[in-house]
């Protein structure tokens, strides 16, 4: 029922909400406390406002100096308020948000070190309007200390920072009807207060320090729902599947009751509540079929039941209701209903996800809710090593093969994320960073999604320091190679400066070159490094430092007759002698006789002779670098000249700046140096004029060109290719054509490596 379920397209609100959430910064001004103010405020509807927050609050950007957004009380009326989960201090909250007049106020868990519960909750009482409006609280997973009421009937508050302690209170809202304090260690005195509200009709007070349920007779004339799960300190334990009618309990006095959920891993004595609707008592072991099913037949209204980890879930009498909804592990349905509801419940959540990977090992049908209700799960609970362990994997068999080209892009890319995210919390792990590489380890993926490429290529390279298993290695090399070659020439400049990237790629292609292996591990180490030192001199020169121009003199020796490694080593030699600083070092004889040879030798391909070629016409466009004889230099301009004539072959190439050309192109440059930037030119823009002749304007590689082609002393090949360009450059402009994105190098995890 689920296979065809389709992901919610972002509503054109969404669109606009979320570019105003990542715009705050240019719509607004500071305050003088470093808090946001918009600069144009118009008066927002209700309803938009309360989207703002919680867009804010979702996309991870809701923190003090942000929500002072909403101190404007005439552009925002706040009526819906959900901070859950974010970092914002007691003081911003009480500015921001308490001046409003709340109904619904979820602040449930805010980020550690930030406000806690009982400092949220003294400073709703500074608001005597909010008190009187609020109907929903919710303050599960906050330190709320429970102190007796003050001596003037309010909240006792002792100041000692992140001590502060606040209780009562909770009897000052008078238009509650909706309070989760789950997480919050409820004692018995603060139930008491709670349970004298007027309104209260839902409940939560699970995992609180409780031991008696009798205060809950204080709103049994309102109370619809309650959830009281995991209260070890019961003194006892109700349980409703039950075998002994007439127990007495607290719970059958409680008759308006509709919604109760006492699952737990512990069970006691049982009883009866008919009017029930909706049960949970997943985890209790003593649930068997046999009560099961007398449960159900005699309501004939229950809408769900919660039989998760009881034995009791394969009752043949469950299917036979069509509206009744239940968690369990007899089936997918089940399962997926327990990862519906039990997404904060970190323990039923696992067992839910052990079960949903069961079904899926060898799924072949593209399941996008499946992908949904597991991301969901992964965000409720980022710091749980079971939860990410098990829904890491379950991610893997859900986007592995083919299954990930199917699913929408937006999906995926919120899957990376949370993968990103699980290897950021758990770098020691072994399984779950081995989790999050098979499944990173796609093309699709890779190439056509957009994530953060910047940290998963440093979180890969992280994991591939320490670890040196040969099929993982190869994934995780594999993944940085496609990575580096699709970052920007920032990010690659950035990762260049970290030596220790350097040296581990290098490690990789000394340990493959040294078994005279030709594998994919090694191409794609090798292409990883010639991406990373384009553009880059400080990878350069860590390249240098590491050892690396040995390395790979040695491995252009040892793979002669090797064209894809031959084209990598000499491409990254390239871009070594684009910069100035570096080309003392690669003053080698022997390396320059092995490059001369390979330039002049007919047999060896035009990829090989193109790097070849550049790196040549990098060294001698500048004479004062030579250190080797005059002849050696005469020898190589001519050889050059005359193999560029040539080789004016078709080659597919891309460039992403052509900063590195314009000393070749200068007229005082010797023919050959001349002849070969200007044939590499027009291969490159000839594959693709549109976006590359913007490019040869801004960068002004046109000025050089049309100074080569009227200059008289211009060898006759040189203006020929650079009015072949220029002719490129004036074609596309006179088409008007819109350039498309910016090309990156050809890259893959298929067998080439390229």
């Amino acid at each position: 029922m689920f296979q065809d379920a389709p992901v919610p397209v972002m509503s054109l609100c969404d669109l606009c909400l979320s570019r105003v959430c990542w715009s705050l910064e240019q719509l607004c001004d500071s305050r003088a406390d470093g808090s946001l103010r918009l600069r144009r405020a118009p008066s927002l509807p209700t309803e938009t406002a309360d989207q703002l927050l919680h867009k804010m609050t979702v996309e991870g950007l809701l923190n003090d100096r942000t929500v002072a957004i909403f101190r404007d009380g005439k552009a925002f009326r706040l009526r819906r308020a959900f901070i859950r989960g974010g970092p914002v201090s007691p003081g911003a909250f009480r500015l921001a948000l308490c001046p409003h007049r709340l109904q619904e106020l979820d602040a449930s868990r805010l980020a550690e070190g930030h406000a806690s519960g009982a400092e949220v909750l003294a400073a709703l009482l500074t608001n005597p309007e909010l008190t009187s409006s609020l109907q929903m609280l919710s303050l599960a997973g906050l330190q709320l200390g429970w102190d007796p009421l003050g001596p003037d009937g309010g909240p006792s508050v002792r100041a000692a920072g992140p001590s502060v302690r606040t209780v009562g209170g909770f009897s000052s809202l008078r238009a509650l009807r909706t309070l989760n304090l789950a997480d919050t260690g409820l004692t018995d005195a603060a139930l008491e207060e709670v349970c004298s509200l007027p309104l209260l009709e839902s409940l939560d007070l699970s995992r609180g320090a409780v031991t008696s349920l009798a205060p809950l007779l204080g709103c049994r004339a309102t109370l619809r729902s309650l959830t009281a799960h995991g209260l070890h300190g019961l003194r006892r334990l109700p349980v409703v599947m039950p075998a002994a009618p007439g127990v007495p309990s607290v719970l059958i006095r409680l008759s308006q009751l509709r919604h109760l959920d006492l699952s737990d891993d512990r069970f006691g004595e049982g009883l009866i509540l008919p009017a029930l609707v909706s049960l949970d008592v997943s985890g209790r072991k003593a649930v068997t079929e046999r009560v099961v099913r007398a449960f159900v037949k005699a309501r004939p209204s229950l809408v769900f039941l919660g039989l998760l980890a009881t034995g009791g879930s394969a009752c043949e009498v469950l299917t036979s209701r069509e509206n009744l909804k239940v968690t369990g592990d007899a089936n997918e349905t089940q399962v997926c209903e327990a990862l519906r509801r039990y997404k904060e419940r970190e323990c039923f959540l696992h067992e839910a996800l052990v079960l949903l990977y069961n079904l899926t090992v060898d799924l072949s049908t593209p399941r996008q809710d499946l992908l949904q209700l597991v991301l969901a799960g992964m965000r409720s609970h980022p710091s749980s090593l079971q939860v990410q362990l098990v829904a890491s994997a379950c991610v893997f068999s859900l986007t592995t093969q083919d299954l990930a080209e199917a699913m929408a892009p937006r999906l995926l890319a919120a899957a990376v994320d949370q993968l990103l995210l699980s290897m950021q919390s758990f770098p020691s792990h072994a399984q779950v960073q081995k989790n999050c590489i098979l499944a990173l380890c796609s093309d699709y993926i890779l190439l056509e999604i957009s994530f953060n490429r910047y940290l998963a290529t440093k979180l890969v390279m992280t994991w591939l320091s320490s670890h040196d298993d040969p099929t993982l290695q190869k994934m995780a090399v594999a993944i940085i190679s496609v990575l580096v070659a699709k970052l920007s020439t920032e990010e690659t400049t950035q990762l260049g400066t970290d030596v220790s990237i350097i040296r581990q790629l290098l490690g990789v292609v000394q340990q493959r070159a040294s078994l005279g292996v030709v594998d994919n591990t090694l191409r794609f180490a090798l292409s990883a490094l010639w991406n990373l030192t384009d553009g880059s001199p400080a990878a350069g020169r860590h390249f240098v430092q590491c050892q690396g121009l040995e390395l790979y003199v040695e491995v252009l020796e040892s793979y002669c007759s090797e064209p894809s490694v031959q084209q990598k080593v000499l491409g990254l030699l390239n871009n070594l002698a684009e910069v100035e600083e570096l080309q003392g070092d690669l003053m080698e004889e022997d390396l320059l006789d092995y490059v001369l040879s390979v330039l002049g030798d007919p047999r060896v391909g035009v990829e090989v002779r193109y790097f070849a070629g550049g790196f040549l016409a990098q060294l001698s466009s500048r004479p004062k670098a030579w250190t080797l004889q005059l002849l050696l230099s005469a020898q190589l301009l001519l050889l050059q000249h005359l193999t560029s004539h040539g080789v004016l072959h078709p080659l597919t190439s891309s460039s992403r700046c052509f900063t590195p050309f314009l000393p070749l192109l200068r007229t005082s440059q010797p023919a050959g140096v001349q002849l070969w930037a200007a044939w590499a030119l027009h291969l490159v823009c000839s594959h693709n004029a549109p976006h590359y002749s913007p490019m040869l304007q801004q960068e002004g590689v046109v000025l050089l060109l049309e100074a080569l082609a009227l200059h008289p002393g211009t060898h006759a090949d040189v203006q020929a290719l650079a009015r072949l360009t220029l002719h490129l450059v004036g074609a596309r402009q006179q088409a008007q054509m819109t350039p498309p994105g910016p090309p990156h190098k050809e890259c893959s995890l298929g067998p080439s490596g390229d």
